[in-house]
């Protein structure tokens, strides 16, 4: 960013069908599909984000992103008339929570789609059960594949930011180039996460990598991870793993003399949050936090806080200046502004009588063309859900990511990686509100 499903769901899919018809919606069952969570002045949307415990660190703001998106269109008169209400609940990135939450959002306050949830192992306890129920689960909060390689198993799920499958492919294929004699360590979150960035890794580093270093989520005790690879002679540690893990991975080897070159994902690179970290976890014993940072190397695929003369830069900063809550504008705000203003797209596209099914085929059939703030175009069609399809690799300075590549686009597997411009250029509508017409 730059930047269980139990044996209780035919017992939750009975109850969400005896209860869907949702306040001014039509009964389930007719032809149009179901209209749970909207009437004629409302559209109630849901999602779950950890709000508190080990990973609320950055993720929490997320959601605050969104409410001011949110109520930035409300104020100028929502989509077509209806306003939009958004429930977040906490989950604390526990996935027996997540199941807890989500079924409360859609039985007891009805939402007509879960919009932005969090995580990969919180996300994966409740996928199966938002299909079922046949709840649209929107641009789901994670790189997984399992949020859109698989439309016909999961076919109201869609993922939103590239996937960590491509993500690993842009890394590999950079530091293959870059980096030929480089000694390769992984440092992984022991799940979809990390795999699936292993996987695109390997497609062209797998010589060189030397060792592979597994943490569990919320173990903090990383120090037997980061000794392995320096026992390795790692000189170069590629991370798939959340912010809280890049400060502790940090700080590990701060205490233990390695010193290798770093190359972390997207998702745990944001140097502000990761600077806040590393003075919090040191306890005041590092004292220039952010210059840490410095030499490391990541990816982005949205303009962040280090380009504020960016128009959707400029756009944001005026939506949280309106309509944010306490604090300053952060990435994480801004990653939560650019995926409601990309519901709202789909919100439109839905037409003027939208319903859980009318969403999802909107989406397919329009969300390819969907524009915003990501610097690579969307994937979405009828055989893929997959989102956001390519990102830059950049170099963080001063807490700063300067460009090392342009603009890399790929999709899984052996497709190609290849440059892209399209996006270039792109600026926000200057209400700030996109105006999509109703997919046919």
């Amino acid at each position: 960013m730059k930047r269980w499903y139990t044996g209780t769901a035919l017992l939750l899919a009975m109850a969400v069908t005896a209860t869907a018809c949702g306040a001014g919606g039509r009964p389930e069952g007719e032809e149009k599909g179901s209209t749970v969570g909207i009437t004629d002045t409302t559209i109630k949307i849901g999602a779950h984000f950890p709000l508190t415990g080990v990973a609320a660190p950055g993720y929490s703001e997320i959601p605050s992103g969104h409410q001011a998106y949110y109520d930035y269109v409300n104020a100028n008169g929502g989509v077509n008339g209806r306003k939009i209400e958004f429930v977040v609940k906490d989950d604390g990135y526990n996935p027996t929570n997540t199941s807890q939450v989500t079924n409360e959002l859609v039985l007891n306050d009805e939402i007509f789609a879960m919009v932005g949830g969090l995580g990969t192992p919180t996300h994966s306890a409740v996928v199966d059960y938002l299909n079922d129920a046949k709840v649209p689960d929107l641009f789901v909060s994670s790189g997984s594949l399992q949020w859109g390689d698989w439309p016909k198993e999961k076919p109201f799920t869609f993922g939103w930011q590239p996937d960590y499958e491509i993500e690993g492919k842009i890394i590999g294929d950079w530091v293959a180039k870059n980096m030929p004699d480089a000694k390769v360590g992984l440092f992984l979150q022991d799940d979809d996460f990390g795999r699936d960035g292993e996987k695109g890794a390997r497609r062209y580093l797998d010589s060189q990598i030397v060792a592979v270093a597994k943490y569990t989520p919320g173990n903090t005790d990383v120090a037997p991870q980061i000794a392995q690879l320096q026992a390795a002679g790692v000189d170069l540690v590629l991370g798939f793993n959340v912010p809280s893990y890049t400060a502790l991975s940090q700080l590990v080897s701060l205490k233990i003399g390695f010193k290798p070159k770093w190359f972390y994902s997207n998702v745990g690179s944001d140097p502000a949050l990761v600077g806040s970290l590393l003075a919090r976890f040191s306890e005041g014993a590092v004292t220039d936090s952010a210059s840490l940072l410095n030499g490391v190397m990541s990816t982005e695929y949205l303009p962040g806080m280090d380009a504020p003369d960016d128009p959707w830069m400029k756009l944001w900063q005026k939506v949280w200046d309106e309509h944010g809550a306490d604090g300053e504008l952060t990435n994480y705000r801004v990653y939560g502004m650019s995926q409601a203003y990309t519901f709202v797209q789909a919100l439109q596209a839905a037409g003027q009588d939208p319903t859980r099914e009318g969403i999802v085929e909107a989406i397919e059939k329009s969300g390819a063309s969907f524009e915003g703030p990501g610097i690579a175009p969307f994937r979405y069609t009828g055989d893929s859900h997959l989102g956001i399809s390519g990102m830059s690799v950049v170099e963080i300075q001063n807490g700063i990511g300067e460009d090392l590549t342009p603009v890399l686009v790929t999709d899984l597997g052996d497709t190609p990686i290849k440059e892209d411009d399209s996006a270039a250029g792109d600026a926000p509508p200057s209400n700030g509100i996109p105006d999509v017409k109703p997919a046919e």
